[in-house]
């Protein structure tokens, strides 16, 4: 049996989630979207802070532990947003991957050339 393409197999799993909580991200209007970036960043933001605090940020504080499974629910939950945000911009599964794929090509030439400095164009192709 042939392995499914996994990426786009999670973005259904989205779509069909989001359709299920009541968001329908390919109706959206401008000012939907905008809200939708909105919340779904604020929830990213969320999710990180509770990843960071899988981890014993504070160096003053003895009793932490790693809590290395909790620290892989918090990236799937990164997922599920990151996705959604995908969703709200129009993006599919294909479109991630080649905008990925054109973005570490800039990440290498970036390393190559020593990355001194910010070139703003260089990511305007993607």
């Amino acid at each position: 049996m042939q392995n499914p393409d996994q990426l786009r197999e999670l973005f259904e799993m989205q779509r069909a989630l989001n359709l299920r909580i009541g968001v329908d991200t390919e109706k959206m209007d401008d000012e939907s979207q905008v809200q939708w970036i909105l919340n779904y960043t604020r929830a990213m933001s969320q999710e990180l802070a509770e990843l960071t605090d899988s981890v014993p940020w504070k160096w003053w504080a003895k009793y932490q532990k790693f809590d290395q499974q909790n620290a892989r629910v918090e990236v799937v939950d990164l997922f599920h947003f990151l996705i959604s945000l995908a969703q709200v911009l129009g993006m599919s599964a294909d479109d991630v991957y080649q905008a990925y794929l054109k973005k570490n090509q800039v990440n290498l030439q970036r390393q190559d050339s020593g990355y001194q400095s910010k070139n703003p164009d260089d990511s305007k192709h993607i």
